[in-house]
């Protein structure tokens, strides 16, 4: 069966330039061999009139179009002086076009910044935008309100935690991606795939071959063209205005949420440990004014959250070991709400609407089926005893929700529900929580099990693990595959389920690097410096998604519920606090505002009223308020037809006919630009340094967290001590101020001052130890000055003291002790063996026995500091370096066939 890979955008860069009456798009790819060109109308003053001749250009033809423009649109012909065609704006892709009262804008992205690489696919942060309104001036229809409107629209800052990438679908998981390359795709091939194709051939009619009568057979790979997942893409309907115009190249899809990649180094082996949190686009806003779900099922706060280990030393998806595992949060999936006008810091919970056959959970959880497969683990975290009843209510009213939806399904698919109230064992001092979620973590990733790409290895059968033999999911020839999910809940989805996350998170990491075979157990402890890493990354990313929903950052973090947080840690609880109730009483309505808006969810128009006048957004996100749905759901049979005969396998990832028609398929050559990830990542046509490299500037366990002291055990999977820790990654100034401003929320107002402050991450270590050392240094002196003889003798004394247990640490002596005997002897035969070096001639055989008595330390026969036995080199490597030696002297060897194959391609590919 011919491979698959993932379509790779032919237009990564772009430039706009501006004529009088158009715009023209001239988009490329990264090697700037292939080019495209958009035509966008400026005299319509409200529509949107976009031409896309679908050619590929050369680069010779793209500069001879763009010099007939500039000469066609100059005022006087012949003139010089005024070009007829300016350059506007470089640019990295399009977020959509948008339109409010007047004409439309096209937003661009101006600045990228790399954040991730997962198998040579490069995961972009968008940095800053460009917005430009694109019907000429001459025939602009002005209106009072835009002005507004473009504010508002702008609010959403889209350099705030907002990514996209040219070659890896974002908003699908890593397990959906690599499972659709496994797919029998010669049972499905498209009509449009094969019209495309013989268009592809028309096209290269022209063009002389040179290797035509060779003969050489090619090697045929489908490239694959998947439907993003819309519930976690952001610019979805920016673009649906031209979706069905333009080439898909110019599609680019972004997600919002979290991207974060961090370097584990196992005595030197690179693991790369990624996180990814996708944030919903449906029902999305921020706290107190997205609550419960609405009448489709969609959640507020709702993230997928997935975390990646894979082998860095090997990067293709075919041949790599690539890992994953997915959790979700979201709000309780019922009908409720709070009441902020009282401007009360808890506002009390109400239930909107009855919903007594839990309809609405029944759309929800039939989503999380199809996307996830079974089974569901609901971990719901909310108060149980309370002396007024406040989270109690959301508990009382999902459980029975639950209960009744599980009546209907069958006894193996059913939802499981388990419900702790985390808040009260954290205020006691008998129960530990962290150990109660550790082994609820333990249960829960034994039901879903997680992805891998590669079947178990050898070492797994010669020492086998008791908790390996029991784990879930689904064992597939290439490795095993995630079924399930667990949803975890509180209130808000920030602070407690981030630590609950991070609990199951830590127990699915051991079990992904045990099956990549880097340890012997799955079990990771606690103060390891693969541990610290990873807290550090999900610290990130809770901070991040509470500053997007709640408007601060995260209150309670894993420090705190381990009961090991300093008592700084209790003003800076307090300031956050202030902080996310200032965000939520003055800010939020405006940042919902402008979600509203940039997500299309309310659509400017003269007949209707504006954004600002609306009293509330309930109705744009609740579509049966407005129209009649025409077709009612079962109140039994609640979940979507064909999803019960796949189970546990997840609906979306089953080659059926109805997942096939989200794919688009076409057969290429393997060495075609749309498909080569190789040249894509190492770009062999550009000068690149090493030290510019992303995995070079990246986090690393080594560098970051491994102390510096000599004789310390390198691996990081080694219980540390409080002390013994390297420095905080987060310890130096410049990665803190970059770090809060990677973290700013989307379509926040500016944060009040005392948050500018505050440190992301607990940096308690690395600031103690600058203190201590400030304390020392400024101290020192007086000292010295103020004291008498006898004081300062006594203090000399200690201080020798002081440098010679200082000199222990590094070198592993103690300089006050005299040398052993032994130790003398070996120095001895040492200094006499150098003597006798530079008396005895080198023509006398010189006898070491009389010297000094050496043991073979080498199984080797000849492999001393004397004599060294010669490597043995294989015949392919010897004949390599012979091609090599001939090359230079003139003389080729002879090419054999996949050489000729492969510069035919090259030669097709770059001239023709």
């Amino acid at each position: 069966m011919p491979q698959s890979a993932g379509v790779i955008s032919g237009i990564q860069r772009m430039v706009l330039y501006e004529t009088r009456a158009r715009y023209f798009l001239v988009g490329t790819n990264q090697a700037q061999t292939k080019h495209r060109v958009l035509k966008i109308d400026r005299t319509e003053p409200k529509d949107l009139v976009i031409i896309d001749d679908k050619h590929v250009y050369s680069q010779q033809e793209v500069r001879e179009l763009l010099g007939r423009l500039d000469l066609g649109n100059r005022t006087k012909i012949g003139q010089k002086g005024s070009s007829g065609l300016s350059r506007a704006v470089s640019a990295f892709g399009i977020v959509g076009f948008v339109r409010f009262l007047e004409g439309y804008y096209i937003v661009l992205i101006t600045k990228r910044r790399k954040m991730a690489d997962i198998g040579g696919h490069s995961i972009y942060k968008i940095e800053d935008t460009s917005m430009i309104y694109i019907p000429n001036d001459s025939v602009r229809v002005t209106h009072p309100d835009e002005a507004r409107y473009v504010r508002i629209f702008q609010n959403v800052d889209l350099s705030s935690n907002f990514y996209f990438s040219y070659s890896y679908d974002l908003s699908h998981s890593l397990q959906y991606n690599l499972t659709l390359l496994q797919r029998p795709y010669e049972l499905w091939t498209t009509p449009e795939s094969s019209a495309e194709e013989e268009v592809q051939t028309q096209s290269k009619q022209d063009s002389f071959d040179i290797f035509e009568d060779e003969g050489l057979p090619t090697q045929v790979v489908y490239g694959l063209q998947n439907e993003p997942y819309y519930k976690y893409v952001w610019n979805g309907k920016l673009l649906e205005r031209v979706k069905d115009i333009v080439h898909h190249d110019w599609l680019m899809y972004i997600i919002h949420g979290f991207c974060g990649q961090s370097k584990l180094l196992i005595y030197g082996r690179p693991v790369h440990i990624t996180l990814i949190a996708r944030r919903s686009s449906k029902f999305a806003g921020t706290r107190f004014l997205k609550r419960g779900a609405n009448c489709e099922g969609d959640v507020a706060n709702e993230v997928e959250t997935e975390q990646i280990v894979h082998d860095a030393s090997v990067m293709s998806f075919t041949a790599g070991s690539y890992s994953s595992y997915v959790q979700v949060r979201g709000s309780v999936p019922l009908y409720w709400s709070q009441d902020i006008s009282t401007m009360m810091p808890k506002p009390p919970i109400r239930l909107d609407q009855a919903d007594p056959y839990a309809h609405v959970a029944a759309l929800h959880f039939d989503q999380m089926l199809q996307r996830f497969g079974s089974p569901i683990i609901i971990l719901n975290l909310v108060k149980k005893r309370e002396k007024r009843k406040h989270e109690k209510i959301l508990s009382e009213e999902l459980y029975p929700a639950v209960i009744n939806l599980n009546q209907f399904l069958p006894p193996e698919y059913c939802i499981d529900y388990i419900a702790w109230d985390m808040a009260r064992y954290t205020k006691s001092k008998l129960c530990n929580v962290l150990d109660r979620l550790s082994m609820i973590a333990e249960n829960v990733v034994k039901r879903t099990g997680f992805f891998i790409n590669r079947s178990d290895f050898y070492c797994h059968t010669l020492r086998p693990d008791d908790r390996w033999g029991d784990l879930g999911g689904r064992i597939t020839a290439s490795g095993r595959v995630q079924t399930g999910v667990l949803r975890t809940n509180c209130v808000d989805c920030l602070d407690r389920t981030n630590t609950a996350q991070f609990m199951v998170g830590k127990c699915a990491l051991a079990y992904q690097l045990y099956a990549l075979g880097m340890i012997d157990k799955p079990k990771l402890q606690f103060d390891t410096d693969c541990v610290r890493l990873f807290e550090e990354l999900y610290e990130d990313h809770g901070d991040t998604l509470s500053l997007q929903y709640g408007g601060s950052q995260l209150v309670h973090r894993v420090k705190t519920y381990r009961k090991i947080a300093p008592w700084t840690q209790h003003s800076k609880d307090i300031m956050q606090t202030l902080s996310r109730y200032y965000s939520n009483a003055f800010s939020d309505a405006d940042r919902q505002d402008a979600i509203n808006l940039f997500l299309q969810v309310y659509q400017p128009s003269e007949s209707k009223p504006h954004l600002w006048e609306l009293p509330t957004d309930f109705y744009l996100h609740q579509r049966n308020t407005m129209a009649l749905p025409q077709d009612r759901r079962s109140y039994t049979l609640w979940w979507s037809e064909g999803i019960l005969s796949f189970l546990p396998v997840a609906y979306d990832e089953v080659p059926c006919e109805e997942t096939m028609k989200k794919v688009k398929v076409k057969r290429v050559n393997r060495f075609d630009e749309s498909i080569d990830i190789y040249t894509e990542f190492f770009k062999p046509y550009e000068l690149t340094s090493f030290d510019d490299t992303f995995c070079i500037a990246m986090t690393n366990s080594a560098r970051e967290f491994m102390p510096k002291t000599v004789g310390v055990d390198p691996s990081p999977f080694t219980v540390r001590k409080p002390e013994e820790t390297g420095k905080s990654v987060l310890g130096n100034k410049s990665s803190k101020e970059e770090t809060l401003l990677q973290r700013k929320t989307a379509a926040s107002a500016p944060p009040p001052p005392s948050e500018e402050a505050i440190s992301s991450t607990s940096e308690d270590d690395s600031e103690e130890d600058r203190d201590d050392d400030g304390s020392v240094s400024q101290r020192s002196t007086p000292i010295k000055l103020l004291t008498e003889s006898g004081e300062s003798t006594r203090t000399q004394e200690e201080l020798q003291q002081q440098q010679q247990q200082s000199a222990k640490e590094p070198y592993g002596l103690n300089l006050a002790e005299f040398p052993a005997e032994d130790d003398l002897l070996i120095y001895e035969r040492f200094a006499r063996l150098g003597e006798s070096q530079h008396t005895v001639e080198r023509t006398e055989h010189i006898n070491l026995s009389n010297i000094i008595c050496l043991e073979p330390v080498s199984c080797f026969p000849e492999d001393s500091v004397y004599a060294v036995s010669p490597p043995q080199v294989d015949r392919d490597s010897r004949e390599e370096f012979e091609s090599h030696v001939m090359m230079g002297q003139g003389q080729v060897r002879v090419l054999c066939r996949d050489d000729m194959l492969m510069y035919r391609e090259y030669v097709k590919n770059r001239y023709m």
